[in-house]
């Protein structure tokens, strides 16, 4: 399936179930966030937006972002998530070489492309965009990693990638239509959308948006939005674990929390873990894999600080510098 056809089949099966939470700022039901985002698709069309063209997006964390990236995929066009926080100069370099057709953003009428706003995207008008065929090689997301001696580079991926990697994911973890991810870890890199976003939606579940990171906050979001799990990095565990001895939350609906990015030291596994309760999975990915290769179990025997066992769906293994696969337990680099 194209995840382009995901908000239409969610409202056709349960149009009043959730799909969307911005916290603080409401909710959207299936029928709700299908709306919107063929609204914000004709938007992009009137914009001349269409097959083959790349959008940028340049928001925090927000419902729109996300809705967004389905406006673009239902016009079988590509995304390109901006870090809000790039410098001027850094948003026009991934605007070119992106080939961006179009920025949708709070406001920047310095970009050197069509800009649409929220307000824009989010304003019905003529009739809708007429339907186009789709394929899984579309393009789905442009990715840029960031760069330390060179400029970031844009990784593509399709829709036959981010759906597979999806499945995985939400098959391993044994997520169902009861996955309610909440999301802290930004929309700009893959796990945020993936594993925050499409994973649930796919499982027939909801994500919510917990807006910026705030350990003093973090628990009051989650009793009250009771999610079933949330990733994030080693050091939000580690301010999570410093937080003063009377902070006792109520964290029963959390089935397990993710662990990625880099490597938590087991120490800090096991003190989270059993001052909350919730098992840390950990695991291993990058962009370039579409977002995660290996991963330790939710049930089951879990090796805390390792990064677990191959993904239903993926190939792991490991060769030396002519490309030869080494027996086990040789150094060599890993190949996906």
């Amino acid at each position: 399936m194209h995840f382009s056809m995901l908000p239409y089949k969610r409202a056709a099966r349960d149009p009043f179930g959730p799909a969307l939470a911005d916290e603080p700022n409401g909710r959207l039901t299936n029928i709700q966030f299908f709306d919107r985002v063929r609204v914000a698709a004709d938007r992009l069309a009137r914009a001349g937006v269409g097959p083959g063209d790349v959008v940028a997006v340049k928001l925090p964390n927000r419902a729109e972002l996300i809705i967004a990236l389905f406006a673009a995929w239902r016009l079988r066009a590509a995304a390109t998530p901006i870090n809000p926080a790039l410098t001027a100069a850094e948003v026009a370099y991934q605007l070119a070489d992106s080939s961006a057709r179009v920025l949708i953003c709070d406001d920047d009428s310095s970009a050197p492309v069509t800009v649409i706003t929220l307000a824009e995207l989010s304003e019905p008008s003529g009739p809708p965009e007429q339907a186009v065929d789709h394929s899984d090689d579309d393009l789905a997301l442009l990715i840029y990693t960031s760069g330390t001696t060179v400029r970031p580079k844009g990784v593509e991926l399709t829709h036959a990638n981010i759906m597979a990697m999806a499945q995985s994911i939400a098959g391993w973890m044994k997520m169902g239509t009861e996955a309610h991810s909440l999301l802290i870890l930004p929309l700009f890199h893959v796990n945020g959308i993936v594993v925050s976003v499409l994973c649930p939606l796919l499982a027939g579940g909801q994500a919510t948006i917990a807006g910026r990171f705030r350990p003093t906050t973090f628990f009051e979001i989650v009793e009250k939005v009771r999610p079933t799990y949330f990733s994030a990095v080693p050091a939000i565990y580690a301010m999570l674990t410093a937080l003063p001895d009377n902070v006792t939350p109520d964290v029963s609906p959390l089935r397990f929390a993710i662990c990625g990015a880099a490597p938590m030291p087991v120490e800090l596994i096991q003190r989270f873990e059993q001052r909350y309760g919730i098992p840390i999975v950990e695991g291993y990915g990058l962009s370039e894999g579409t977002c995660a290769t290996t991963s330790n179990p939710v049930d089951g025997l879990r090796k805390p600080g390792t990064a677990g066992v191959v993904l239903p769906g993926l190939t792991v293994a490991i060769t030396d510098q002519h490309g030869d696969l080494v027996p086990a337990g040789t150094a060599g680099e890993v190949v996906i």
